[in-house]
């Protein structure tokens, strides 16, 4: 009799071939993540402390949804906290936002911002023909308009007091009755303050001054009747504590071309910033 067949089944599992690979992708995320952490903290060790206050401000708001810069929160997380170091971070910002707006580009020479003893200095420098106010009037201009609104929406983030200055060369004004050089700065400060502090602007409580100077404090002394003479100048001024450092608010704050006074300068011109403030 024949011996029968012997027939050998072999099972196979499907359970292995198809998890089998799984702690790898598990293990590569993991090597990621900890590459990641290991990046961040050397960064953190060995960086400069604005690369250092970016990183945690990205941290603090990844997505950007805030647009803010990385620096400390204050208040209702709405402003950013600027120190006296931090201000040359604001004019950056300011200048790369005027940058991407192509219609303002074209002014950029008529813009300048300076860092000095009293805080960032912006000054908007007129033309012949008028570059933001129409000639001999304190009507704001559509590019004068454009600029201060978009300029008080980055500054409105900010918990930084604001001071709006009027200037004009040394012509004088020929308008009729006795408005002169004096009321036409004033005016010119006001009306930009008033622009400033439409909603979504300025806060109400942001401005803390508004000064007419006429041709006292003219950015180019050897040409007074230089049209840059004319501007309207803002300044964010520094927080209690930086001002303290740095003097009070106005100290030692020439403008490019400004001569030093003497002391008997300046008393003259303590008695003019004191009828400044009676034309407002």
């Amino acid at each position: 009799m024949p011996t029968p067949p012997i027939i050998i089944i072999k099972k196979k599992s499907g359970h292995g071939g198809h998890h089998g690979g799984a702690w790898k992708v598990a293990y590569a995320d993991f090597v990621t993540a900890m590459m990641a952490l290991f990046i961040v903290l050397w960064l953190m060790s060995s960086s400069t402390k604005e690369t250092k206050v970016a990183i945690a401000g990205y941290f603090k708001d990844p997505l950007g949804t805030a647009n803010k810069t990385g620096t400390s929160m204050t208040g209702t997380g709405e402003s950013l906290q600027l120190t006296k170091q931090d201000m040359a971070l604001l004019k950056e910002k300011l200048q790369k936002t005027i940058q991407k707006i192509n219609d303002l580009d074209k002014l950029k020479k008529n813009i300048e911002m300076t860092v000095t003893a009293e805080g960032l200095r912006i000054e908007l420098l007129e033309s012949e023909k008028g570059t933001f106010f129409d000639s001999g009037s304190s009507a704001l201009n559509q590019s004068g308009q454009e600029l201060l609104a978009l300029l008080a929406t980055e500054l409105r983030k900010v918990p930084n007091h604001i001071s709006v200055e009027g200037h004009t060369d040394a012509k004088p004004f020929t308008g009729k009755g006795s408005y002169s050089n004096w009321e036409l700065s004033a005016d010119r400060a006001n009306a930009a303050r008033r622009l400033m502090q439409q909603p979504a602007g300025l806060r109400p409580d942001q401005v803390t001054q508004v000064r007419g100077f006429a041709d006292q404090r003219l950015r180019n002394v050897k040409d007074p009747l230089d049209a840059a003479n004319r501007r309207i100048s803002i300044i964010v001024q520094y927080l209690s504590s930086d001002a303290d450092e740095a003097g009070s608010p106005g100290k030692d704050a020439k403008e490019p071309g400004e001569e030093k006074p003497s002391a008997a300068g300046a008393k003259a011109e303590s008695e003019t910033a004191g009828k400044t403030e009676k034309t407002q």
